[in-house]
């Protein structure tokens, strides 16, 4: 059938894809699954309900939930109905909730659970467009989704054929969704997506990876996510079966009970699995041990051309036999591809899980572009350059701009941003390009490759420019650092604010018989520092003179999205981690090359 509209997806399902577990949620220790029918059914009945309840098309909903069945269910029976879907993240800040909420002229919300209702109601109760407060788990005496359904259900005779010709009369270029940017400097921007940009996106990358319907994926990114929610339309227009895992920690465990074919992550989960990777690692023993960290540094040398010597496939055939096969077996042993984005990812990632067979591969988009413009694949060979997010899809043209900004264009560029007609046209341009705000180049002619966002690179008092992003990829392949922020605007040099992995750092100071109390203690200890200093030095080696970081500091709060420091999709908020860390970024740069600075270290010229 012809598919234009993303609820189009949910007819193709029920026409070539009758499966008992098309969408499926753990719930109280079990899998809940759900059928095509079921799935069908359940949107077409909340879009009567919806029109019961006198929503119109053009009207607005957000939600704000968790990774569930019944998330579809609503955003489907929206889409039918012409009524345009605000997902909103669990994780923002009261202030962000009150100016979505007001600025997208949502008539009511639904959350997800009694935490979220008790947040959010008293916030909704002050904005008068908010007429309705539902949860889609159920409690006694506050509303329900199942409200508006149970609702469609007695009137479903009265509105079929109303919203037949809704339906009938949706055009491909109108709005769908307003998913309001994360906002990593001031208010979010509602970024406002049609149905032919998630669906040119679908169709532009279905062909790029290995699905069919007898596969079955894992879903644990926030949904409310354009990347999440375009693979979640891809996973839905291939057939596939769609489990939502319970939450971030239960990751590896609901992936080896489905045996997930393929997941969409971000760099910093695959960070975290490599971590404990790593610590689990670090607890061998002897020879075991050896092996471990032997085939890690050899997985760091796979090239995916496959152009390695003998003795370098010999050993990586051991390798696997004896320590990758365990990585496969720990993913649920079925993994065909994982898909990476929403931030850079470390190419030294990349190729070890290429190494364990593991295919790791990297993409790149916006909100505003649907969000995919380029991303590596293994459809046919060529196509895949590790360091790089791949070849430009199907469908959508790139530009290198004279000052190296990616520009784009295509049916997957958003109509534009909500209210906001003068910032649309500041980055959108009269040619139709978008400006990304990112700086990249073309690799070999094809291969995309990211280097800094635009409005993060910053020049020193000398003149020369800094790409952080860049740099801090480079310090975070080292395994003692889990975060850094890179700094150095307008100052004689840059320096660094370092956020230690304490998981492997706890194991190497056990190993060199290190005593701490606490890790506000261990990053003061002088055997610390010098491993630290050791360890950005390595990395400077790598870097030109300007770039080199002079000093750094480590602190030892965690940057999360729940405390701040990251966004919801865990880039750094950079404006947050200045202020938050303003007195010591004074410090460093308080004294003048050449004197000391207690707890700062500088490094020579």
């Amino acid at each position: 059938m012809n598919i234009e509209r993303t609820f189009d997806l949910l007819e193709n399902i029920r026409q070539n894809y009758k499966k008992a577990d098309i969408l499926a949620a753990k719930r109280e220790g079990n899998w809940v699954k759900f059928s095509s029918e079921d799935y069908n059914r359940n949107a077409k009945v909340f879009s009567y309900g919806l029109l019961a309840k006198g929503f119109k098309k053009g009207d607005k909903i957000a939600t704000v939930s968790n990774n569930r069945p019944e998330w579809n269910f609503v955003d489907m029976g929206m889409s039918m109905a012409g009524v345009i879907h605000v997902p909103i993240y669990p994780t923002i800040g009261d202030d962000e909730y009150r100016h979505i909420l007001e600025h997208s002229d949502a008539r009511a919300l639904i959350v997800s659970d009694m935490s979220l209702y008790e947040r959010l109601k008293p916030i909704a109760d002050q904005i008068d467009n908010i007429e309705e407060v539902y949860t889609f788990n159920f409690y006694e005496g506050i509303p329900n989704w199942s409200d508006i359904y149970r609702l469609g259900e007695e009137s479903r005779v009265v509105y079929k054929e109303q919203l037949k010709q809704i339906r009938e009369g949706i055009h491909p270029d109108e709005v769908v969704s307003i998913i309001y940017t994360s906002g990593t400097t001031g208010l979010p921007k509602g970024v406002m997506l049609t149905h032919r940009n998630f669906i040119s996106n679908v169709k532009a990358c279905a062909n790029l990876f290995p699905l069919t319907p007898e596969d079955r994926t894992l879903s644990f990114l926030p949904v409310c996510h354009v990347f999440e929610r375009m693979v979640n339309y891809l996973f839905q227009y291939k057939g596939c079966s769609i489990y939502y895992a319970e939450n971030l920690g239960t990751i590896a465990q609901n992936m080896v009970e489905i045996q997930a074919s393929a997941f969409a992550t971000v760099p910093r989960v695959i960070e975290r699995i490599y971590d404990r990777i790593v610590s689990k690692g670090g607890d061998l023993k002897g020879f075991k041990r050896f092996v471990f960290f032997q085939s890690l540094k050899l997985g760091e040398k796979f090239r995916y051309d496959g152009k390695h010597h003998f003795w370098y496939g010999l050993r990586l055939w051991l390798a696997r036999k004896l320590v990758f096969s365990k990585w496969q077996k720990a993913f649920g042993g079925n993994l065909k591809f994982v898909v990476s984005g929403g931030a850079a990812l470390q190419p030294r990632l990349a190729r070890l899980f290429f190494a364990a067979d593991i295919p790791l591969l990297e993409g790149y988009g916006l909100t505003e572009t649907s969000p995919v413009i380029a991303v590596n694949h293994l459809s046919e060979p060529g196509n895949l350059l590790i360091g790089t997010v791949g070849p430009v899809i199907e469908n959508v043209e790139v530009m290198i701009d004279e000052d190296g900004e990616i520009l784009a264009k295509g049916p997957n560029i958003m109509k534009g941003y909500y209210k906001d007609p003068k910032t649309t046209s500041e980055v959108i341009d009269s040619g139709g390009w978008f400006h990304t705000g990112d700086i990249g180049t073309l690799e070999r002619g094809k291969f995309l490759k990211i280097t800094d966002r635009k409005k993060e690179m910053f020049k020193t008092s000398s003149g020369k420019y800094i790409a952080p992003q860049v740099i801090e990829n480079m310090l975070k392949e080292s395994n003692f650092i889990e975060q850094v922020m890179v700094v150095g605007e307008n100052e004689k040099f840059a320096s660094a604010l370092i956020l230690p992995n304490f998981e492997f750092l706890h194991v190497w100071a056990n190993d060199h018989k290190i005593h701490f109390r606490d890790n506000m203690e261990l990053i003061t200890l002088p055997k610390v520092l010098k491993q630290y200093n050791k360890e950005v030095d390595h990395y400077n080696k790598q870097l030109g003179k300007h770039e080199q970081i002079k000093r750094f500091r480590l602190v030892h709060e965690a940057w999360t999205a729940a405390s701040g420091e990251l966004s919801p999709t865990l880039k750094l908020r950079r404006r947050v981690l200045y202020k938050k860390y303003a007195s010591i970024l004074r410090e460093i740069y308080s004294y003048a090359e050449g004197e000391e600075n207690r707890g700062t270290h500088k490094f020579n010229d």
